[in-house]
Order: C-alpha cells, then sequence, then structure tokens
C-alpha cells in the first residue's frame, strides 16, 4: 500500500474482513457495547443484554477477538480468586473504520466540490450521483461474485455498508419503519461537503452502483436510492433509504 491508497486486492482484504468480523448485524452492536464497558464484558454479561444464548455470546466474541478487534483476559470473579475465572472481553486498539486509508486526496476533493458549484445545482447533482454511480459498480466488480447469498437486497446491503465503511464511512445497513437504510456517521470527504452539499450525491450513486453491481442487475433496474438525511446538512448522521 502506498501513499494512503488501497490496492483493489487490498480493498478486498479490507472489505472480506470487514464482511467476516461485522457481517451480523448483532456482532456489530456487541462490538459497539464491547467499546463503551471498561473493564470488557463476559458472554454472560453479552448474552443477558442481548438476550442470546451464552454460547452464541460467546461465539460472536471470539469471532471478532479473531479479527483482532477485541482482545482477550481471564480473571477471577471474585477479589479472593475464589471461584471459576471469566474471560473478559474489550475492544484492542484498532479502531474500525478510521484506521482503513481513505481513497481520496483532499485537494481533489475540494476541486471537485469548487467545480460542481459552477454548474446548475441539477445539473451539479446529477453528475455527482452519475460518477458515483460509476465508482460503485467498479467496486463492486472489485469484490468479485458473493455467491447465492448475496442475491437479496437485504444481505447485498451489508455488504455495501462494509464497503462503504472501507472508504471511511463508518456505516451499517439496518431495517427502520419497514425501509431498508444505508447509516452512515462519518464522512471522508471533510468540509469540502459541508461547503458544497451536492457532493452528498456521490455517496448515493454509489449506494446505488454497489447494489446493482452486487445484484448483477441493469441500472434501470436498481432499487430507488433517496438520501433522507445528510450530515452536511446538520443532521447527526447521513441515511440512504433503498425502496427495493
Amino acid at each position: 500500500m502506498q501513499g494512503g491508497t488501497l490496492s483493489p486486492t487490498e480493498f478486498s482484504s479490507v472489505v472480506t474482513a470487514l464482511t467476516s468480523a461485522f457481517g451480523d448485524p448483532t456482532r456489530r452492536e456487541i462490538y459497539l457495547f464491547a467499546r463503551e464497558v471498561d473493564p470488557g464484558v463476559t458472554a454472560a454479561e453479552v448474552a443477558q443484554r442481548f438476550d442470546l444464548h451464552p454460547n452464541v455470546a460467546r461465539h460472536h466474541l471470539d469471532k471478532l477477538a479473531s479479527g483482532g478487534y477485541l482482545e482477550v483476559a481471564v480473571a477471577r470473579s471474585s477479589p479472593s480468586g475464589a471461584g471459576r475465572p471469566s474471560k473478559h472481553y474489550r475492544a484492542t486498539a484498532k479502531d474500525v473504520g478510521l484506521e482503513i486509508p481513505v481513497r481520496h486526496d483532499d485537494v481533489l476533493v475540494l476541486l471537485l466540490g469548487r467545480a460542481l458549484s459552477m454548474l446548475p445545482a441539477d445539473e451539479a447533482e446529477a453528475m455527482a450521483e452519475e460518477v458515483g454511480e460509476e465508482y460503485g459498480r467498479l467496486l463492486a466488480a472489485q469484490m468479485g461474485d458473493l455467491g447465492e447469498s448475496q442475491r437479496s437486497i437485504t444481505s447485498a446491503l451489508h455488504s455495501v455498508a462494509d464497503a462503504l465503511t472501507a472508504h471511511g464511512f463508518a456505516a451499517h445497513a439496518e431495517k427502520r419503519n419497514n425501509e431498508l437504510q444505508i447509516v452512515s456517521h462519518h464522512c471522508p470527504f471533510g468540509e469540502a461537503v459541508t461547503a458544497n452539499p451536492v457532493i452528498c450525491a456521490v455517496d448515493r450513486g454509489m449506494v446505488r452502483g454497489l447494489v446493482s453491481g452486487l445484484l448483477h442487475i441493469s441500472p434501470d433496474e436498481t432499487p430507488v436510492t433517496l438520501q433522507t438525511t445528510s450530515r452536511a446538512r446538520g443532521d447527526r448522521e447521513c441515511i440512504t433509504a433503498v425502496e427495493a
């Protein structure tokens, strides 16, 4: 890896690792829970918090530990040293999403924002979305054939969220009010998108391109995506809704 840019092979490896560790929504929540608790959590605590069988909770924790996202310490439950030792899982220094080099250059993003500001708003937004969609389809091709399990829109969106996270968006897929959504908590475009919110159309286009590429459908058949909230416009998170 040179100059802070991921090669196609490195990018695919990052997405594969993220999918393996965080492809399950419950596992994502368990990781966030473990990050908040000091000095870590036990399988019993996770089982109680998420209403899981202890063996299932332990499986999720061990999966996160094997990926290097949690570290394991063995401690006894009582100060006297009596009783059976228990495993405590706590987040490592590895910061998911923020550690991964973002594939963009600040100067180019600033230039993009300035160029878009010179166009009529409708034309600028259409162009930004078209560029994002084309790039999203390229990313989907780099990710390769994900198998029959990837054929549903729901499973495709989880892979889309992992791909966006690998690009610095800190994204996850979820269902809210019977609507499928991609929720992003971080924008890699920085201040440029605040000054030029039209750049948000690139994100929307990337979602469209990734979905159509992963599901092997034409752009005309791609589920409609609508950006309902945007950090650039003062919202707490960026939400892109997907209508299957």
